[in-house]
């Protein structure tokens, strides 16, 4: 019964803080607007950038950054020692991010909530993503290709990391980065079609 309990608390917890949505709370304090009304209509960093810029745009992604790694780095203890209660955490915190209880289940596209929570997880491998990120971005000046590319990149990542860094990150950390990409992909099935109509905005 206790196990069960610690596992409720986690996931509650986890989902709880992923649902904060950052940039909605932004464009309401800067603007009194609904950024689902503006821009793409997405709830995220980048969404935010289009709409109320740079400034607004960076503390969101920290937030949203933040909220994954708290869940997971620290939220996860609450429910005992071992790899399953942070998994459970990374996912949970991530699916508030995608569907916030506080926005009527709308909300982000989880790039920013998946990257904290695997910076908990394999910090190594989220660096080279990051990189990655960078420079895709600034390849294709395109924001969905740079965060898919990301996303899809992260499983291989890991066992990299552990090879070059000497890095022990639990089989099931790889399992977990091959769902959490799929969510990204998942979540970006808009922005797949207007790249495939050649109608994706460049961020810049």
């Amino acid at each position: 019964m206790e196990i069960v309990l610690k596992i409720l608390f986690v996931a509650a917890t986890s989902y709880l803080i992923g649902s904060i949505p950052s940039s909605y709370c932004m464009g309401k304090l800067l603007k009194g607007i609904d950024l689902r009304e503006h821009g793409s209509g997405n709830l995220g960093a980048a969404n935010t950038y289009r709409v109320l810029g740079l400034k607004a745009a960076i503390p969101v992604l920290l937030f949203d950054i933040g909220k994954g790694f708290v869940a997971v780095h620290y939220l996860s203890r609450l429910g005992g020692p071992g790899t399953g209660f942070a998994l459970l955490a990374a996912l949970v915190v991530v699916v508030g991010h995608n569907y916030s209880v506080f926005v009527r289940f709308s909300g982000g596209k989880g790039v920013g909530a998946t990257a904290g929570a695997f910076l908990a997880l394999a910090p190594q491998a989220v660096a080279m993503c990051f990189v990655l990120w960078i420079v895709a971005l600034l390849a294709t000046r395109i924001v969905s290709v740079a965060s898919m590319a990301s996303a899809a990149c992260l499983p291989a990542s890991i066992p990299i990391a552990n090879r070059l860094f000497g890095a022990r990150v639990h089989y099931s950390i790889t399992a977990l980065a091959i769902g959490a990409a799929v969510i990204v992909f998942v979540k970006h099935r808009s922005n797949i079609v207007r790249l495939k109509n050649g109608t994706e905005k460049k961020i810049f």
